[in-house]
């Protein structure tokens, strides 16, 4: 009985039915029972008198404590027992989830299932099998386990989703457009999602629109319609040879010239050429290929090529092939130039667009993909630059780079540092191209973080500007000025590698300070700004081999950038160094760079510029240098300002104080301007 209770108020809907059936099934047994009773009763009193009514009476009286008791237990059993499949269920899910993460979906479901079973009412169970079912093209089951997923919640937004994608690929637009509308009424702040969703519901029925367009033409009669129908018709023969398949895709190829034939290859069922012809499959999946596995690879190539460009849909069917999205990183490796060369060529239709970056980073494992698009620029023909082109386009995915973090150490980050240590000998067009791509990937931080800490990478970078001496080709000039970039970003972090270092970068960018392109100067003093406050003993160097009178004459070349790197540079090396600040007062008379310098709009370079004009006053003549000039005004201006960062304000106010002190007579033009107000009040800047 208290089973029967307890199937009477489960949340299963299944489970209830159950009970209910059971429940009916006895009472309708115990009525036909009392029915037989009464047909076969006589007049004999046969009753049987208990002459133990005091334990009857007993009984009556513990019978209703005793009932809670067991209702009590019960409910503590249950509540245990669910906790126990919870537990299960959620271990299940978990197996089920890396499962589809490998792909395994058969598994997946099978896990979700299992997870079922112990917890029927797991809401994440059922949506999570519908993806799995979804991925197997399985629509209406996926469709099922929403609706189940809905019965435990019925505001649960993902089953909606996962729903109306069911009905998406059933072609049932309007019943889509009811879930993705449903979104909207549960969480108004989806609007979002809901418009994108809506874009890809009238994107699909258009597309279908354009295929029963692209039936009639066919119906009709059209020539080069019939042609494509009577061309897959042939290719579907069997038991021809290689070269026999080669020539016909190549005729298709030829057939395919717009987006009409485009349709057409795929309403006739186009894309089934690998799967359903032995011949054609052997031939593409060939680990090492003959002259006409060679041809009849390149040939298919060629044709996906024609029936992709500018076509979502035949992307999408085509990358979502289990053989193609298998072969392609292996086509990309396979050593063989027309291969690599088409293959690179098909993959560039996707990279090149949004979304077609978007099936490449969901539908392909790009792991790997940075390390083998790396390895063409040991290329001398056109794809090393395809290869880079394509690098250029998924390094705009997050997702990218997310997958590339993972074999970074490993995979790509020794191939890149190969590539660096021999700078002379790849593709210097390619090299500059494929380190400015890395110097990007480094805005993530953990790729930056990686590479940051390869000792062996920053040698490579120091060997390819010490080479730049020997070769100075304009390309290998693209690699140094790349190469000063990268090394630009990875200083933004900060470890032992880097100070270990410090003093070899500071003296390769010294070296780069004379040369005769303005982009690498302003790179290499970009590098020397953020590589120096890493090492007091690269600061030492760099000061005895003349760093202030090298910033100065950048200063004086003007360059906003660039006066923002050296005016830097010099803030580092005067912070601490006396020399530093004796050249400076040496090298700029007066200092008619640096009041120069405060005059800029920039607030990074006119906070700086204070701080060394503060630093700079400790040298004995350098205050009394400034007494006709309008150092006063200008710091006053500054201190007084309303810059939005803080530190001009303070680095202006110490800066005017210690002018002051070291020059009393400064004081005089201070009080005429009013200076002392200002210099109170700007006083809350100043943190010590």
């Amino acid at each position: 009985l208290a089973e029967l209770v307890q199937g009477l108020n489960s949340p299963d809907p299944a489970v209830r039915d159950q009970a209910v059936a059971e429940a009916e099934k006895r009472l309708r047994d115990q009525e036909t029972s009392e029915e037989k009773e009464g047909e076969s009763k006589t007049t004999v009193n046969r009753t049987l008198i208990n002459t133990r009514a005091s334990d009857v009476a007993n009984a009556e009286a513990v019978n209703p404590d005793g009932f809670l008791a067991v209702l009590e237990k019960d409910a503590k059993e249950r509540a245990k027992q669910r906790k126990r499949n919870e537990h299960l269920a959620n271990a299940l899910k978990e197996k089920g989830n890396a499962a589809f993460r490998k792909g395994d979906y058969v598994t997946a479901i099978q896990r979700y299932t299992e997870g079922l079973e112990k917890l029927k009412d797991k809401q994440e169970l059922y949506t999570n099998r519908a993806q799995a079912h979804l991925k197997m093209q399985q629509y209406e089951k996926a469709l099922g386990d929403c609706e189940w997923a809905l019965k435990c919640n019925e505001k649960y937004i993902k089953a909606y989703f996962l729903m109306g994608k069911a009905h998406l690929a059933l072609k049932h637009y309007s019943e889509v457009r009811q879930c993705y509308e449903k979104i909207l009424q549960i969480d108004p702040q989806k609007e979002r999602l809901f418009k994108d969703c809506m874009n890809e519901v009238n994107l699909e029925e258009k597309r279908m629109k354009d295929e029963e367009r692209a039936v009639k033409e066919v119906e009709s009669g059209k020539l080069a319609a019939l042609s494509i129908r009577e061309l897959l018709q042939k290719l579907a023969r069997p038991g021809q040879d290689v070269l026999y398949y080669t020539g016909g895709i190549r005729l298709l190829t030829g057939a395919v010239k717009d987006c009409t034939e485009q349709t057409l290859f795929r309403t006739n069922n186009g894309f089934s050429i690998l799967k359903d012809n032995k011949v054609v499959r052997r031939g593409f999946c060939a680990e090492r290929k003959n002259t006409g596995e060679v041809d009849l690879s390149v040939s298919l190539l060629l044709l996906w090529q024609a029936v992709c460009i500018g076509n979502e849909e035949n992307q999408r069917l085509l990358l979502t092939h289990p053989d193609v999205n298998a072969q392609l990183p292996k086509l990309l490796s396979s050593g063989v130039s027309e291969i690599q060369k088409e293959t690179l060529a098909l993959i560039a239709l996707y990279s090149e667009n949004e979304n077609g970056r978007r099936l490449l980073v969901r539908h392909q494992d790009l792991t790997d993909w940075l390390q083998v698009l790396m390895m063409f620029v040991n290329s001398a023909d056109a794809r090393a630059g395809s290869a880079m082109d394509v690098l250029s386009d998924l390094a705009e995915e997050d997702r990218f780079k997310t997958q590339c973090c993972g074999m970074l150490s490993t995979g790509a980050l020794p191939v890149f540092t190969q590539l660096l240590a021999s700078a002379k000998l790849v593709n210097q067009a390619a090299l500059a191209r494929c380190v400015g791509i890395v110097g990007n990937l480094c805005a993530d931080a953990v790729i930056r973080r990686q590479m940051a800490q390869c000792e062996e990478c920053w040698q490579a970078c120091l060997k390819l500007v010490d080479e730049h001496f020997d070769v100075s080709t304009p390309a290998y000039q693209e690699c140094v000025f790349a190469v000063l970039g990268l090394m630009m970003n990875l200083l933004l972090e900060s470890n032992v590698t880097i100070q270990c270092l410090a003093v070899d970068i500071s003296g390769r960018c010294m070296s780069l300070l004379g040369d005769k392109d303005g982009r690498i100067v302003t790179r290499a003093t970009g590098v020397l700004s953020r590589v120096l406050p890493a090492s007091s003993l690269a600061v030492e160097e760099v000061v005895k081999g003349g760093v202030v009178k090298k910033m100065i004459k950048v200063l004086k070349a003007g360059g906003q950038i660039t006066s923002s790197y050296a005016v830097k540079t010099l803030s580092v090396c005067t912070r601490s160094n006396r020399q530093a600040q004796e050249d400076l007062v040496e090298s700029d008379k007066r200092f008619s760079v640096l009041l120069k310098v405060l005059d800029s709009e920039n607030e990074m370079i006119v906070g700086n510029a204070a701080f060394c004009l503060g630093q700079c006053l400790a040298v004995p003549g350098a205050a009394t240098s400034l007494l006709h000039s309008n150092v006063v005004m200008i710091l006053l201006k500054h201190a007084g300002g309303d810059a939005t960062r803080t530190s001009v304000q303070e680095n202006a106010a110490i800066a005017l104080g210690k002018l002051c002190v070291a020059e009393p007579r400064h004081v005089l033009q201070l009080r005429k301007l009013n200076g002392l107000a200002i210099l109170n009040s700007s006083m809350k800047y100043v943190h010590s």
